[in-house]
């Protein structure tokens, strides 16, 4: 695809979640956003998952996690960014 291609529906739909998670490359995010201010049905979709992932993330602030659980996922975390870093 050169830079000059747009996304179709099937495309931005496919990127939707990496989108919401930021996991897009700088062309695949301006791409992404170009179909959604043009395309009300994906744009559309668009705020629907947003919607639920926000919700989701909301509740999940709620629920208490034993502290030993939490911190094996911090130390997790440290050292997944850590061997990310190294590649």
């Amino acid at each position: 695809m050169t830079s000059i291609e747009r996304y179709t529906c099937e495309d931005a739909f496919r990127r939707l979640d990496d989108y919401l998670d930021r996991f897009l490359t700088e062309e695949e995010r301006r791409k992404v956003e170009e179909h959604l201010h043009a395309c009300e049905a994906c744009a559309r979709e668009f705020r629907f998952e947003a919607a639920v992932v926000e919700d989701v993330r909301h509740k999940l602030k709620r629920i208490m996690a034993p502290a030993d659980l939490l911190e094996r996922i911090t130390q997790r975390l440290i050292q997944v960014r850590h061997d990310r870093s190294v590649d």
